[in-house]
């Protein structure tokens, strides 16, 4: 038996760096498979300056913020076209500044590849949403689009009582009008009363997804053990992507890494998906290995002692494929 489904995960996910013009740039992915985005998260790298999300569903020109809690805005100088194997840009300086360098994260939605996107109009009643990925969520991240509000996001790890908040360093947080105390199913989910999650009249972006074996982990945990030779997180895939955030005492930040921004071990290059920050260097250090990340940081950003951490990660490469090809180290 095969030990995944997707044997190329460069058709659902890829990292691509990229230098801006500010003007029209086209930009091709550089996959072992063409990757038809329909969710593509910017971040420059080079400078400081606002991490910008766009998705199909929405269309181009609207974009929203993981650093910021405003509405969404209209920017016709941004993404401009969604591409058959890429995309392409206008002059507008959060996503091609000319001579920045920039990172551009891309997901394919697909129920075999554990992803969807659903757009509903809130009505601040508890009420169900249906989804199309065929399975069980194991994260949620809404965002209200129509109002300030902050992004709320679900894990089956922090469970269907709290919330965490993607733009914000804090823990978890409870309260049933997040999701009204009640888990998704294979159908549907539900939501409560919060503005995050079903802003009366305002209309609302959740993106869903669930594990899938040899291509991605999502919605799990592990403990940190404060040590340089730190845990090993079993993936069962060589990471393309890796985003670990802080959820017990103290709490912490979204930090950020990928195989393109850090090719070698020790991956030590990260972004911080709630902070304008360029991209920082040594922070939360880690290997990507053949199936899994091993941590090699002391600090309470990856590894802190007796610290629970929430992780999502992407495969860059299955441990076996179909085909009995396995993953090679770094």
């Amino acid at each position: 038996m095969a030990y995944t489904t997707i044997d190329d995960p460069t058709a659902y996910f890829q990292a691509k760096t990229y230098t801006g013009n500010a003007g029209t740039n086209a930009i091709t992915n550089d996959g072992n498979s063409d990757l038809s985005p329909n969710w593509i998260w910017f971040k420059m790298r080079s400078n400081a300056d606002n991490h910008t999300l766009f998705d199909t569903v929405r269309g181009v020109y609207k974009r929203i913020f993981s650093n910021l809690t405003q509405a969404q805005g209209t920017e016709n100088t941004s993404l401009t076209a969604f591409g058959t194997n890429g995309f392409t840009l206008g002059s507008d300086g959060l996503a091609n500044a000319n001579s920045k360098t920039f990172v551009a994260w891309q997901w394919k939605e697909s129920a075999t590849a554990g992803f969807d996107i659903v757009a509903h109009t809130g009505n601040s009643s508890n009420h169900t949403v249906a989804h199309s990925l065929a399975a069980v969520p194991e994260m949620m991240i809404s965002k209200n689009l129509s109002a300030t509000s902050q992004w709320q996001i679900y894990t089956k790890a922090v469970g269907n009582t709290k919330a965490l908040q993607l733009g914000g360093t804090g823990g978890p947080d409870t309260s049933s009008t997040y999701y009204n105390n009640t888990s998704p199913t294979s159908s549907v989910f539900t939501v409560g009363t919060d503005t995050g999650t079903n802003g009366n009249g305002n209309d609302m972006i959740v993106y869903l997804f669930r594990s899938v074996k040899g291509f991605s982990s999502v919605g799990n945990t592990y403990v940190g053990n404060g040590n340089a030779n730190g845990q090993f997180i079993y993936l069962g895939f060589k990471p393309a992507f890796v985003m670990v955030k802080r959820t017990g005492s103290g709490s912490g930040s979204w930090w950020m890494r990928d195989n393109k921004i850090a090719p070698f071990n020790v991956a030590s290059n990260v972004l911080v998906a709630n902070s304008d920050g360029a991209q920082t260097d040594g922070v939360g250090q880690m290997d990507f290995v053949s199936n899994g990340f091993k941590l090699r940081d002391t600090t309470d950003a990856s590894n802190g002692s007796g610290s629970t951490y929430f992780y999502m990660a992407f495969a860059e490469q299955s441990i076996v494929s179909s085909t009995a090809v396995p993953a090679t180290a770094r």
